[in-house]
């Protein structure tokens, strides 16, 4: 009687633990990819960021806002890693603006690569086209935001 007791609790865990486990495993990341690119999306946001605290030009803000947008997709679909936009690489405030402006756009172009995987679901194409367009067109004001640089 002792063991038949034992075998029911074990089953009736089983039974319980088995769905718990499996809802949870489903629960891990499904998009590495989109999870890279929200690193590097955070990370080029910071480049972004005046280290005097002064006002963003028109393309930097920009720039901002489509990095926001991409990270907003992103989090729409339920990938996120739970991290705070805060929550990226120290940039050095003392690096030239150029050169911060250079690194967000090398970060946007990891993210777009990361993004940019081939899509074999497609409810989830419609997600990567339009993040990579807000990686696209916080690049292409980045690209501005260098040249009024030069300027």
């Amino acid at each position: 009687m002792k063991n038949l007791t034992k075998i029911t609790a074990i089953v009736a865990a089983m039974i319980f633990l088995i769905p718990w486990a499996a809802r949870n495993a489903g629960a891990q990341p499904q998009h590495p990819a989109y999870l890279h690119a929200l690193a590097d999306l955070r990370d080029a946001r910071a480049h972004l960021e005046r280290p005097d605290g002064g006002a963003l030009h028109a393309e930097e803000r920009s720039a901002v806002e489509e990095i926001d947008h991409a990270i907003s997709e992103i989090k729409k679909a339920a990938i996120d890693d739970g991290k705070n936009i805060n929550d990226h690489v120290h940039v050095d405030a003392n690096r030239p603006w150029a050169g911060r402006l250079h690194d967000a756009h090398d970060l946007l172009s990891k993210a777009h690569h990361d993004v940019a995987q081939e899509e074999e679901n497609p409810t989830t194409r419609g997600l990567r086209d339009r993040v990579l367009s807000h990686i696209d067109k916080a690049s292409y004001f980045v690209d501005q935001a260098l040249a009024a640089e030069k300027h």
